[in-house]
């Protein structure tokens, strides 16, 4: 049995089957997170927008976030957030880097209350991936470039998840969300996905 599910393509994105972290990325374990329930498996993959602070690119503070070592006296906002306890299992940041802080067959803590075609919970059966971005601000062509990638590596692990099963976050929490925002491209993103292959 091979050990490692990848993008079909030569320049490879690579998961291994075994530790369930992709190749060529860094890996910070996270705090912020737990087994997914019994029987439980990704059907959805979330895509995210985030900047901290908003609309601030750069830095550490989205992994210190997801760390729990944000420092509330760096920035007004980090007051309201800093106790929240957020994880997602990647971060593509502007230039295209990915860090990975959850191994994909565990539970990030990414989408809150949420809800898909009549299932709440949505962390149970989902992987997050955060974009570093915000909503007005467009995305740069190298974070659509490694978000495809990644995907199709994660669609050969998992063969039952499609590109239809690729969601935003505001369409798990409509009431909460609008990221990634009117800035997200996703034909840009299907195109890359098709690319890719």
């Amino acid at each position: 049995m091979n050990d490692i599910a990848e993008s079909d393509n030569g320049d490879l994105l690579r998961i291994n089957k075994k530790t369930f972290l992709l190749s060529s990325c860094e890996f910070i374990d996270s705090p912020n997170q737990d087994d997914r329930p019994k029987e439980c498996k990704p059907e959805i993959i979330v895509i995210h927008g985030i900047s901290l602070p908003p609309g601030v690119f750069g830095g550490n503070y989205i992994s210190n976030f997801f760390l729990n070592t944000l420092d509330q006296n760096k920035h007004h906002y980090f007051k309201q957030i800093g106790e929240l306890r957020v994880s997602a299992h990647l971060l593509i940041d502007r230039r295209g880097v990915i860090t990975q802080f959850v191994p994909f067959d565990k539970r990030a803590w990414h989408a809150g209350k949420s809800e898909f075609k009549g299932k709440n919970n949505c962390n149970d059966f989902s992987i997050g991936i955060e974009l570093e971005g915000e909503d007005q601000t467009i995305y740069e062509d190298m974070q659509y470039i490694k978000l495809a990638k990644t995907l199709n590596a994660l669609f050969n692990l998992y063969p039952h998840i499609t590109p239809r099963d690729v969601v935003a976050h505001s369409d798990i929490a409509p009431l909460r969300k609008t990221d990634p925002g009117p800035a997200f491209d996703w034909c840009k993103l299907y195109d890359h996905l098709i690319g890719d292959k």
